[in-house]
């Protein structure tokens, strides 16, 4: 399978500077003309760790076009909805639907489609699994790789936080929610991807917008994930990438333009960068 690098070097340094900014109050309305007050907005995004790179390619291109700062805060899809709930951001980020109760006061965004790559270490010979393995794999139903076709050897299960929206994604398509056995829980895609590659006995999910040459993504039910697999439905494994944002009030005017600029044909290409796929328009 074509494997798909997770950020290039222009996401890596958004995201750098990203890290070091929290996530914000929402800004006042301000002319959106080449004038020295635009340049001074901010929008404010927080949530999944998931679409740091569809953020970030968004982000950028964003800044340079239209001179607004726009900071990401990755907290996880749990917690930039919080922060949208309580006022505390401009627009949350989130690789799940919104929950019933959460639906209420929210609206959820589809700017993009994401395959969750299940994901192993190079050197593990499994390259297809079926769903029901899978599940199998992370309730301890299945715990050595020899008993799907691999070595001896035990199976260490990597997953994400309770809140994460990965987890809640693959848990959901699995059917393994409330029932996984994690051997350990992390708290980033990254951290996840590193844990892998780290072990030869790992498995693990993660966003396949974030899946490089450190670990092998295996086929699920025969399919690989690509774009064109997430698109036509055949790869089991997906979710949308969503922007949340209130209800309640409106967006200030800065927001409101990022969203529509991160809603719009043009911001296509660049989800495509960052590994994702894009919505039809």
């Amino acid at each position: 399978m074509k494997k798909m690098k997770s950020i290039i070097a222009g996401a890596m340094a958004f995201s750098l500077l990203a890290g070091m900014t929290g996530c914000g109050e929402s800004i006042g309305s301000a002319d959106f003309s080449d004038s020295s007050a635009a340049k001074e907005q901010t929008v404010s995004t927080d949530g999944s760790t998931s679409m740091e790179s569809v953020i970030g390619f968004l982000s950028e291109a964003y800044q340079q076009k239209n001179g607004v700062k726009v900071t990401y805060n990755p907290t996880g899809s749990g917690s930039g909805i919080q922060a949208v709930q309580e006022g505390r951001c401009d627009i949350g980020l989130s690789s799940r639907e919104l929950k019933s109760e959460e639906a209420e006061a929210l609206n959820g965004t589809v700017i993009a489609l994401d395959g969750i790559a299940v994901v192993v270490n190079p050197q593990n010979s499994v390259a297809n699994m079926t769903v029901e393995q899978i599940a199998k794999i992370y309730t301890g139903e299945i715990n050595n790789w020899s008993q799907i076709g691999g070595g001896d050897a035990p199976i260490v299960c990597i997953g994400r936080e309770a809140a994460s929206g990965t987890r809640d994604g693959f848990e959901s398509v699995t059917g393994t929610e409330d029932k996984c056995k994690y051997n350990q829980e992390l708290t980033s895609t990254g951290d996840v991807i590193q844990t892998v590659a780290s072990n030869p006995n790992a498995i693990g999910y993660a966003s396949l917008a974030s899946v490089g040459e450190s670990v092998k993504a295996v086929s699920v039910e025969g399919v690989s994930p690509s774009e064109e697999t997430i698109l036509s439905s055949e790869y089991p494994i997906q979710r949308g990438f969503l922007l949340v944002t209130p209800k309640n009030r409106a967006l200030s005017e800065a927001a409101q333009a990022f969203y529509d600029f991160c809603t719009s044909a043009e911001a296509d290409e660049l989800i495509r960068k960052a590994g994702a796929v894009p919505i039809a328009k």
